[in-house]
């Protein structure tokens, strides 16, 4: 007898009460092994792929990408293993069994092998190359597999590819004029969202003020030199966040989270800095904890691996949320200055722009020196713009003396 099983969305964590269907790795018709990735789905607070619980033929799934389904509703079925008549139509003890490394392959073979992998309903490949086959709007059951017994390698999915891509004419201007359509789910609308309601509800006050950065980059120089050739070396990034962990000491009223919900303005003692990356899903920001407790090499460490993992879709949820404040950075194309957005329920972001040398005044004469803009905006309803353009004043004295940075306050209650 053959037996179902109904798969609900799982309970994500965190208050989670639904997600949003990202993409499916399985479809009605495929066969899954248990713990293999069926789909993918988004929730407030990250990306995350589902494994099969049991394996078995998939009857039904729930739900296209873009959906929202529930926590507990049904998301996929399968069919279950109960006999002989609903096991996988090729398995193993009956496939064809490949030939010799060494043996000959008649143009009639390929024709045959490509026809039983063809017409199979159980398509053997690995879940990575269902993705990009799904990806690329590909039929698994259009590919001829290279692999043994017919499994569909990396390089089929390539090969598919480039075939689909190639036109039978020349476009004309009915191809030149066509439109695409293309729907806003997963991380691109949940970015959508976030920003609409970070301008729609938060006044924002920007500043941009002018540093000069030519003994910071003195210092960046000289530190990286003394690097063993392939170790980690330093971007500005780093430094800033350090003087930024120095400047917030003075204004912890910009190292805050709002609970709109409670109307509650929650300071935090330690900087939680949120580090504004740029993946092929769209913008990011893992979070690096407790920066100041780090030195300046960890922090630098710190931030690549954090970064690293976004851009790969590896970041843990908790690695995704917490910042206290975040620190943004367009690096080379960081123009001459930006308005970001305020990453709540955080009330402050700073960037970066581009760092470049030109002619300034020092000292009453015409000088080249390395000057990079400061764009920063503040939640207004709970930031003043005297305090605002203090911490951002605070900040340029630091990094154009980088020295202080590492120098203790003497104010009262420094330790």
């Amino acid at each position: 007898m053959r037996g179902e099983y109904v798969f609900k969305m799982p309970d994500l964590g965190e208050g989670t009460v639904e997600a949003e269907i990202v993409r499916w790795y399985a479809q009605p018709g495929d066969w899954v092994d248990e713990d293999q990735a069926i789909v993918e789905v988004m929730t407030d607070k990250a990306s995350v792929e589902v494994p099969a619980p049991v394996s078995g033929r998939v009857l039904s799934v729930t739900g296209t990408p873009g959906d929202k389904v529930a926590v507990g509703a049904p998301l996929i079925v399968f069919e279950l293993l109960g006999s002989a008549d609903s096991a996988p139509e090729t398995p193993a003890a009956a496939a064809p069994k490949a030939p010799p490394l060494d043996a000959p392959v008649s143009a009639a073979g390929a024709e045959s092998t490509a026809a039983t992998a063809a017409t199979t309903q159980r398509v053997m490949t690995s879940p990575a190359n269902r993705r990009r086959a799904r990806e690329a709007g590909i039929s698994l059951h259009t590919v001829v597999g290279t692999g043994p017994r017919g499994r569909i390698v990396r390089d089929d999915i390539a090969a598919a590819s480039r075939e689909q891509r190639l036109p039978d004419t020349l476009p004309g201007p009915a191809t030149a004029a066509a439109t695409t359509e293309i729907k806003v789910i997963g991380l691109r609308r949940l970015i959508a969202e976030r920003m609409s309601e970070a301008k729609r509800n938060i006044p924002h006050f920007a500043y941009v003020e002018e540093v000069d950065v030519t003994e910071l980059e003195s210092l960046r120089a000289h530190l990286n030199a003394q690097q063993a050739h392939g170790a980690v070396t330093l971007t500005y990034l780093p430094l800033v966040v350090l003087a930024l962990v120095r400047t917030l000491r003075a204004f912890p009223q910009c190292n805050v989270r709002y609970d709109a919900e409670r109307g509650v303005l929650i300071r935090h003692a330690a900087v939680h800095v949120g580090i504004a990356t740029q993946t092929p899903d769209g913008l990011k920001v893992p979070v690096v904890r407790d920066a100041g407790s780090l030195s300046l090499w960890a922090l630098a460490a710190a931030i690549r691996a954090v970064a690293e993992r976004a851009r790969s879709n590896k970041s843990p949820r908790e690695e995704l949320s917490g910042s206290t404040i975040t620190v943004t950075s367009l690096g080379k194309l960081g123009g001459i200055a930006s308005t970001p957005v305020i990453n709540a329920p955080e009330v402050a972001i700073v960037g970066l722009n581009k760092a470049v040398e030109r002619p300034v005044v020092l000292q009453g004469a015409i000088a080249i020196r390395r000057v990079m803009n400061l764009s920063s905006s503040f939640d207004h309803r709970f930031v003043d713009g005297h305090d605002a353009a203090a911490m951002i004043q605070r900040l340029k004295t630091y990094l154009e003396h980088p020295a202080s940075i590492f120098i203790a306050d003497p104010s009262p209650g420094e330790s």
